[in-house]
């Protein structure tokens, strides 16, 4: 808790991407304080073993849980589906939400052919862990497809025009008229949201999991007053270019920005 008694929401990914649910928590919650830290040293997770993903979660938590957050918000898709049993399981005392299960509460709930398509990266497709949630809510046509590319094109800053647009046709053009809604299981693919949706087409909902576990956490940790709480980003590399892109994903600049050891 800060010394006006609002909560502390720690949140990690393994880069940058988990800036999306971070602005979305701004939006929702600005009086709650959040502690950010991106693994930028060791991006990307999602082309790592199991094992290592979840060495590499229970050192991210940690270093959270020494900056005595209150609740823990998993950005990183691939370890919300490699490793969040895993955490939960680990540290019992602690609420912990990831980004999976609101997504696919929200995929189900969306969807009116039943029809659900998951993009994400190639651990996380591999991991089948959306399709296993997916299925626990009932009899559902479940389409994966990894889109490893995505990534590195938002980290270029490339979210839009020529080259995004080709690989994300290149893509998504075979999910087109087997889905009618699309789970974006990735935090970094909601900037690529613009290129996805015309892809794609109207017709399909795109389900963004950084609105959806921001309605959570706000549902868990209502905060009361107009203050504006703090924002903290460590990152454990900062390379050229990062602080521009920081501010891409969050739409503001952070009150500090700290680069860290996760053993620290």
């Amino acid at each position: 808790m800060t010394e006006t008694g609002n909560p502390v929401i720690g949140v990690f990914d393994s880069g940058l991407g988990g800036l999306t649910v971070v602005r979305e928590l701004r939006r929702q919650i600005p009086s709650s304080s959040i502690i950010y830290l991106g693994d930028t040293a060791r991006v990307p997770y999602g082309t790592k073993s199991e094992s290592t993903i979840r060495r590499f979660a229970v050192e991210d938590t940690e270093f959270l849980l020494r900056r005595g957050v209150d609740l823990l918000v998993i950005a990183c898709h691939t370890v919300s589906s490699v490793a969040s049993d895993y955490l939960k399981a680990l540290h019992p005392e602690l609420k912990i939400l990831s980004v999976l299960e609101p997504s696919v509460e929200a995929a189900v709930s969306v969807t009116k052919d039943r029809k659900i398509g998951i993009i994400g990266t190639t651990a996380t497709v591999r991991s089948g862990k959306h399709r296993s949630e997916i299925l626990k809510h009932g009899d559902f046509d479940v389409v994966e497809k990894p889109c490893p590319l995505f990534v590195p094109l938002v980290e270029e800053g490339l979210i839009d025009g020529t080259i995004p647009e080709l690989v994300a046709k290149m893509y998504l053009e075979g999910l087109k008229g087997r889905i009618d809604t699309l789970v974006l299981a990735c935090t970094h693919y909601p900037l690529l949201k613009p290129i996805i949706r015309r892809v794609m087409g109207e017709n399909v909902a795109l389900v963004d999991p950084s609105e959806e576990v921001a309605k959570k956490v706000a549902q868990l940790l209502p905060t009361p007053g107009d203050k504006k709480g703090q924002l903290q980003v460590y990152l454990t590399d900062i390379p050229p270019g990062y602080l521009g892109l920081i501010e891409r994903f969050l739409g503001e600049p952070p009150d500090s920005i700290v680069k860290v050891s996760v053993f620290e």
